[in-house]
């Protein structure tokens, strides 16, 4: 049965479809009312989640929306602004700056643009070089306070102390920045007292800086090992310089020597150094040092080309191993000894020279010379440094260094027993020179001591701690059946 057209009109307008028109796409009014209805979706959706009164909603800028400054923000979006980016604590002294896109939240609900179309937008995120920042939401107040604000000094300090991110840019003034020294100092704290030195070093001129540290020692103390750990030698010389401390400059000065690794600059640069104004003291450690190593830089010359040219023997038995350049005195003093001991003293390798132009002591010459001579074995030579003659013309041995320290320095060179026995003999002290005996097999020493002593007993015991048959042993019996000896025992 056909309907009527009224009942058709009734159905179609009953539900909720209606006919096709080719009208459709020019109706304005149905489209407006369909994207109305897609946004309140949307809000429908986040207050399902989200209380609508416990959330600010905050705009991409930061701003509250619907505030003044967001209204106004928004209005001039497509044209040109400046955006900043929310409070967050700073990592860096740049913060990395956000392209100015001109998109609001709006935009992202419609899905265009004030410039472009949404495929534009999509584009924008997917690059990489492109950094966007979204606020957080309800946020503690407390987390906010590594953000540049108004402290005291003494705040910034206990921050500091308790490793909390400060920034010292709010110290502007010369009486805040000493005030915010002068803190530091009190706490004792040398990281915290570097970090401050570090930012008046930056913000203050050189002049100023030099003045106010001088009458703040502990501060200045700091700053100069500061400067000496980073090496940053100019400024430290100023420093020395504004500080009348010329002594020191001078031998922060001389300490440049140790980077100059060719031995002739070297010499050239310590020759320079003499005209510091040094201490008296230190002036002349300067000229022995320049000295030493002129002197050094012609005796490896020449014993290099004397090696070289294997005409020397003792330069053939004992080669040489390592250079004499940059030896300490002590070492060049031995080098001599052991190489040029037989020179004659106008040489500059001959050891008494040396002695004579640096005035080493008897007892360091003494003893160098006896280890470079025991070194070599050269017994003869050891020997003749104990010869003393008195005013009569006798000779009697005698040694600076006691003759118990002479024994460990032969012994130490391999010395045969003949060799230490001799100078066992001449320890005093009658214990000690048995025990040095007894400790290097001189059993003649033992033998003589006992007698000298007329203890037959001792001469007993120690007939059992020797080879039977031995020269020694036949010795002490011989001692024991000798009626002239009146024992003690």
């Amino acid at each position: 049965m056909m309907k009527s057209r009224t009942e058709e009109e009734d159905f179609w307008n009953s539900t909720k479809f209606k006919p096709f028109t080719f009208d459709d796409d020019d109706d304005g009014f149905s489209k407006l009312k369909e994207s109305k209805q897609a946004v309140n979706n949307i809000r429908s959706l986040v207050d399902e989640e989200e209380d609508e009164g416990d959330v600010e909603k905050v705009s991409w800028s930061g701003e509250p929306v619907g505030s003044i400054s967001w209204s106004v923000r928004e209005t001039a979006a497509s044209s040109h602004r400046t955006v900043r980016e929310p409070t967050f604590p700073k990592t860096n002294t740049e913060p990395p700056t956000r392209s100015l896109s001109g998109y609001s939240l709006s935009s992202l609900f419609k899905g265009k643009t004030k410039g472009g179309n949404f495929q534009t937008f999509t584009d924008s995120l997917s690059d990489s070089t492109v950094r966007l920042y979204a606020p957080e939401l309800r946020k503690p107040k407390s987390e906010y306070k590594d953000v540049i604000i108004n402290l005291s000094p003494e705040e910034t300090v206990q921050r500091m102390l308790q490793g909390k991110a400060v920034s010292l840019e709010i110290f502007r003034s010369l009486q805040d920045k000493l005030g915010l020294l002068d803190t530091a100092v009190s706490a004792h704290d040398g990281n915290v007292i570097t970090a401050v030195l570090i930012y008046l070093k930056r913000t203050l001129s050189k002049e100023v800086l030099f003045r106010e540290l001088e009458s703040r020692q502990t501060a200045l103390r700091h700053f100069i090992h500061y400067l000496t750990e980073t090496r940053e030698q100019r400024l430290l010389l100023e420093l020395l310089r504004a500080l009348g401390r010329m002594e020191d400059m001078a031998l922060l000065q001389y300490k440049e020597h140790l980077n100059i690794p060719d031995e002739n600059k070297r010499r050239d640069f310590l020759k320079s150094c003499l005209s510091l104004p040094f201490s008296p003291e230190d002036s002349g450690h300067i000229q022995d040092h320049y000295t030493l190593l002129e002197r050094q830089i012609v005796i490896e010359a020449t014993d290099r080309q004397a090696e070289l040219g294997g005409k020397v023997e003792i330069f053939q038995k004992f080669p040489r191993r390592a250079s004499i350049l940059n030896m300490p005195l002590i070492t060049t003093l031995y080098y001599c000894c052991f190489y040029h001991f037989t020179e004659s003293e106008g040489t500059y390798s001959s050891p008494l020279n040396i002695r004579q132009t640096f005035k080493i002591s008897e007892m360091q010459y003494f003893v160098t010379t006896l280890a470079a001579r025991a070194k070599l074995k050269a017994w003869s030579d050891v020997g003749a440094l104990f010869t003393s003659r008195n005013w009569l013309g006798f000779t009697r041995k005698k040694s600076p260094l006691s003759f118990q320290r002479v024994v460990d320095i032969l012994q130490k060179n391999s010395a045969p027993t003949q060799v230490l026995q001799e100078y066992v003999a001449l320890v005093e002290d009658s214990d000690l020179r048995i025990t040095l005996a007894q400790k290097h097999k001189c059993h003649d020493i033992v033998i003589n001591t006992y007698k000298e002593l007329k203890d037959r007993q001792l001469l007993l015991e120690y007939l059992k701690k020797i080879e039977r048959g031995s020269v020694e042993a036949k010795k002490i019996n011989e001692l024991l059946k000798n009626s002239q000896i009146r024992w003690k025992n």
